[in-house]
């Protein structure tokens, strides 16, 4: 088994590439090269995903990856109309077009192989919307539509893909999201059921059970892991 995770460096990437480590070869991606050395993984490859996806999609060909966790996003937090044309093809390359390209560029060897896993991280704003994270609840949303077709597309070759969509997560992302929104840690807590942030590491044993054969009938699935968020407050 051959894995990749993206945005591997910090928060739920570093979480699922430490949970994943023992299950083959981990190779791994994010923009901080020291943070990638850290993780000891089989091979690691430097990137911006807005900027080097092609060379990502070679490192994928070349160590024939058959489990491809898309983690790697980022959040933008403001009105749709203060957004520039620079911020909106940013965050839809490195949200949704990118990932969709890694995935073309791992799929040839998982249908060689007929077996293979596509993890693709969402949010729970993709499946509720986030006022003032248009942006973001687009680029989350088009993954879930992306996993519900691939879905479809490669069931008979063994390959199954899925969608994790965290809440509010207890990473800095996370914390960073909260200083640009007008709202207070404590208020955010009092409208998730649970009353808690979710921790990486729920997210990151969710994905290894996703690999898992016990999962093999999972697929084209979108997996709301967000203490509650979803359903209501």
């Amino acid at each position: 088994m051959n894995i990749l995770v993206t945005g591997a460096s910090k928060g739920i990437g570093r979480a699922i590439a430490e949970e994943l480590k023992s299950l083959g070869s981990l190779y791994v991606t994010a923009r901080n090269e020291s943070a990638l050395q850290e993780l000891n993984a089989a091979g690691y490859c430097v990137c911006d995903l807005t900027r080097d996806a092609e060379r990502l999609g070679a490192f994928i060909k070349e160590n024939k990856i058959d489990v491809l966790v898309n983690n790697a996003g980022e959040y933008i937090y403001g009105e749709i109309d203060e957004m520039t044309p620079a911020q909106i093809e940013r965050i839809f390359r490195t949200n949704l077009e990118t990932p969709t390209f890694l995935i073309s560029q791992a799929v040839p060897y998982m249908k060689e192989q007929k077996w293979g896993r596509i993890i693709n991280i969402g949010s729970i704003s993709g499946v509720m919307g986030e006022a003032n994270a248009s942006l973001y609840s687009a680029t989350k949303a088009g993954l879930v539509g992306l996993t519900k077709a691939l879905a479809l597309e490669l069931a008979a070759d063994n390959i199954t893909v899925n969608t994790i969509n965290p809440g509010w997560v207890d990473t800095e992302l996370g914390n960073q999201s909260i200083e640009e929104s007008e709202f207070s840690r404590d208020e955010i807590i009092e409208c998730i059921p649970q009353r808690r942030f979710v921790k990486p590491e729920e997210i990151a044993k969710l994905a290894r059970y996703l690999i898992s054969d016990d999962a093999r009938g999972i697929t084209g699935q979108s997996i709301n892991l967000c203490a509650g968020l979803s359903v209501g407050i």
